[in-house]
């Protein structure tokens, strides 16, 4: 399916007008940014490239679509045209996924004519606003569930694609398994799935609805054991599988306490090897609440997948250079917007994370014009994806999370930290001239900050 008409109406307006008046075809540098982390949020989480490739791989104007612009009069011919043979030539490079990113940090940089590059604004902006939005979400969670497993099961609280989005963003966040098919058949995501209070209902007893699970999947199941009494539950479940059973799930009233009880009674049973899951409208505070409890593995949906949950990044998608002609080997001008509260940085720019002696982060440098060398306590942090219209960068989605992995290893102890806060590092601005300039991306200071 086409992705060409998953975008705003004002896109084709300034390609339209652009082309008549002759600067369609200027070359020109877009930047993907926010200037802000959400508030108390101290480092965000690049997700969605995957997916943006994809989407760009299809954003192509069929007979359908060019039909329909046309006939709602929202392109004219000369426009009609050029869509009818749109292909992506140009150039994108940016922050590789699983990557951490801070105000200012231009994750995704495209590089083209204006009208190529302006018509994937919206396309991109809607990918990557939700998808780090989920990832950043999801990496306070696992952060909080010190090495035990989370499972995204959010897809019944939100858009039925939108769904399949946040699973892999997830995924790349460290979340171990989604109960989404779909995400495991698109992105190989590891899948599973137990049963719900409706099954243990179908049947005339609740030692019938375990028998009949375990008899389909065996005695590793996962069995939900507080559809009535947990401590009967329990006690019928380890029976039904002489004390080989995998797992129980508790989806309801005090997590902490219940866990307690239930890790108890499974060891006065022998059971001494069958985990407890949790699961119930679960967020980051509520796990870093469980941590001292013995549980082995959350189920996350609601607060996951939902805006509550995850807060919108912010990513804007600006015009910072263009030249006077379609050559591409003409000089740019940097361009920005002076908005007060929205100006922008102009130029093309290079990013690095300096490090200290230990790897530890210090600050995320951007600067305008060509690296310098680093001193070996920097680290360069732009990877080429797309040249000339075509994809260079094979990352994997395994790569992705080892790559987050390795991100959160470096910064300082405190981002973290469950409690609100500012970015965990500070962003640095240099000019052309490799000085330190005023940094436009810089946050007041936050009180929250503990």
């Amino acid at each position: 399916m086409t992705t060409a008409l998953l975008t705003d109406h004002y896109e084709l307006t300034m390609v339209q007008a652009a082309m008549d008046a002759g600067t369609a075809d200027r070359h020109s540098l877009f930047d993907l940014f926010t200037r802000r982390l959400p508030e108390g949020r101290r480092y965000g989480v690049l997700a969605g490239l995957g997916r943006a490739l994809r989407g760009i791989e299809a954003f192509r104007f069929d007979e359908a679509e060019v039909e329909y612009l046309a006939g709602a009069g929202i392109i004219k011919d000369n426009l009609a045209t050029w869509l009818a043979n749109y292909r992506f030539s140009g150039d994108i490079w940016g922050y590789p996924e699983g990557e951490v990113f801070f105000p200012g940090s231009p994750v995704l940089s495209v590089e083209g004519s204006f009208a190529e590059c302006c018509v994937l604004e919206t396309l991109l902006l809607s990918i990557f606003n939700h998808d780090c939005a989920i990832a950043s979400a999801a990496s306070r969670m696992t952060s909080m569930a010190e090495g035990r497993p989370c499972s995204e099961m959010g897809s019944r609280r939100t858009h039925e694609w939108a769904a399949v989005g946040a699973a892999r963003a997830a995924y790349v966040a460290g979340f171990a398994a989604t109960s989404n098919l779909e995400a495991g058949r698109s992105w190989g995501i590891p899948t599973m799935g137990t049963a719900a209070h409706s099954f243990t209902l179908l049947h005339d007893s609740e030692e019938d609805a375990f028998r009949a699970q375990i008899a389909a999947f065996g005695t590793g199941t996962t069995l939900l054991v507080d559809t009535y009494d947990e401590e009967a539950a329990i006690r019928k479940g380890v029976e039904l599988t002489d004390g080989k059973l995998g797992a129980i799930r508790l989806d309801s009233g005090d997590l902490a306490s219940a866990a307690r009880r239930a890790r108890d009674l499974l060891d006065d049973l022998g059971a001494t090897d069958t985990r407890i899951v949790v699961t119930s409208d679960l967020d980051e505070w509520q796990i870093a609440a469980l941590r001292g409890t013995p549980v082995d593995g959350y189920g996350v949906g609601t607060s996951l997948v939902t805006g509550s949950g995850h807060p919108t990044v912010g990513f804007v998608y600006k015009l910072v250079a263009r030249a006077e002609s379609a050559d591409r080997s003409a000089p740019m001008t940097a361009v920005g917007k002076k908005s007060k509260g929205k100006n922008t940085l102009g130029g093309r720019k290079f990013a690095m994370r300096r490090l200290d002696d230990n790897g530890r982060a210090e600050a995320e440098v951007i600067g305008l014009g060509t690296a310098p060398a680093t001193d070996g306590n920097d680290r360069y942090l732009l990877v080429d994806i797309v040249k000339d219209g075509e994809v260079v960068d094979h990352s994997t989605l395994e790569d992705a999370r080892q790559r987050h992995l390795d991100s959160l290893a470096e910064l300082p102890p405190s981002a973290l930290r469950i409690s609100k806060g500012d970015p965990a590092i500070e962003t640095i601005i240099l000019d052309s001239g490799g000085l330190e300039t005023t940094n436009p991306y810089q946050a007041a200071p936050n009180p929250a900050n503990i």
